[in-house]
């Protein structure tokens, strides 16, 4: 073998070490680049064949859809425990198709570090959040937002909807506190962007809530301010408290909320009320709710929502139904859900509504399906 033929395997070899270490360091940048920024595309598909019945009409056979939802989000480690968040979230119309923006639902950039939390964007206000958990029917057409927040503003700005404290608001900022001795406080704001047309009032909400946890109870404080949403230089006030406590396989939870509107003929108050319970039995829960709506009290002679003033404008709903887990993704459910109106009340399902009057009651029975991922 000659010299020439014994330098060329050497050869060979040396090229091969040279592109492995080269891959090497490539790799290494890829992982240090994955370990500094995350990406998570998620998703909730959420659909139920609906019957529904209201006191005054025919059975309506439907399928609804309980706001599904497609999203991505993720994070970048920018030094120092300093951080940048990002959320894309858009509705899904399961039943019709339909087209939807793709960032209706909670979409945000912001920064988080060892002082909290501060973004911008639209996002569901810290009041709704406060206790939306506590519903386990939240968010179908047994939701208790039939009674509880005055109705459901899935995406609005401050001129869109004036009536409910269930919202997820545009133009807006939030800060979240870092969790300390259990406690988290969340403060959002939206900007008076808008202007309304007449008066030339500029609305904006102050939103804020204060949430306690530790070893299975939940105790929850929020408040909710909408200046000139009625009318130039009124004020509407949301004050709400709730209670969840969770032991084995149970959770009993509770929430008792004010509702308060300043309007041109005076104020409307309306006090409500919301139990639930829920039970885990194998793969399956049992789940039941009842809330209840007073009577709508104070001079003003207005309609805000589903509330007005005046004897018998109350209205009450109970829900109950089970889930049963094919895995830690895919559920199957069934409920039932009766709206009992007063014979002045105008409480309607707050989505998927039946389309009641003043008096009347609807009922809805599902069976469906929800698959998360």
């Amino acid at each position: 073998m000659s010299l020439t033929e014994q330098k060329q395997p050497s050869r060979a070899y040396a090229v091969h070490a040279m592109l492995g270490a080269a891959a090497c360091t490539l790799s290494s940048t890829v992982a240090m680049a994955q370990s500094d920024r995350s990406l998570t595309i998620y998703g909730r598909l959420n659909t139920g064949l609906e019957v529904v019945r209201a006191s005054a009409g025919d059975s309506v056979t439907r399928l609804s859809n309980y706001r599904s939802v497609l999203g991505f989000r993720g994070e970048e480690a920018l030094g120092g425990g300093l951080r940048a968040l990002w959320q894309l979230e858009g509705s899904l119309a399961l039943d019709t198709g339909a087209g939807s923006s793709f960032t209706n639902r909670d979409t945000r950039v912001g920064l988080a570090g060892p002082w909290g939390t501060a973004f911008a964007g639209v996002w569901t206000l810290p009041y709704n959040a406060a206790t939306s958990g506590f519903d386990p029917f939240y968010p179908t057409t047994a939701g208790y937002m039939a009674i509880m927040g005055n109705g459901s503003a899935s995406i609005s700005d401050n001129v869109q909807n004036t009536s409910s404290f269930d919202r997820r608001q545009v133009n807006q900022l939030q800060y979240w506190s870092p969790r300390l001795g259990g406690v988290t406080v969340k403060l959002g704001y939206a900007l008076p962007e808008e202007t309304v047309a007449g008066s030339g009032a500029r609305p904006w909400l102050a939103s804020g809530s204060l949430v306690y946890e530790a070893e299975g109870l939940v105790l929850a404080a929020a408040v909710e301010h909408h200046e000139a949403y009625q009318a130039r230089d009124t004020a509407d006030i949301g004050v709400k408290l709730g209670a969840a406590y969770q032991w084995a396989g149970a959770r009993l939870a509770a929430v008792v909320e004010r509702l308060n509107y300043e309007t041109t003929s005076g104020d409307l108050t309306r006090q409500a009320w919301y139990v639930s319970g829920t039970y885990r039995i194998g793969q399956g829960t049992l789940k039941a709710g009842y809330a209840r709506a007073g009577n709508g009290s104070g001079r003003s002679r207005a309609r805000v929502g589903a509330i007005h003033s005046g004897p018998s404008t109350g209205a009450s709903q109970l829900t109950v139904g089970y889930d049963h887990e094919l895995s830690r993704r895919t559920t199957l459910q069934a409920f039932v859900s009766q709206i009992d109106n007063q014979r002045q009340g105008l409480h309607d399902f707050a989505i998927n509504e039946a389309g009641l009057s003043a008096g009347q009651r609807a009922g809805v029975f599902t069976v469906g399906m929800r698959h998360s991922f």
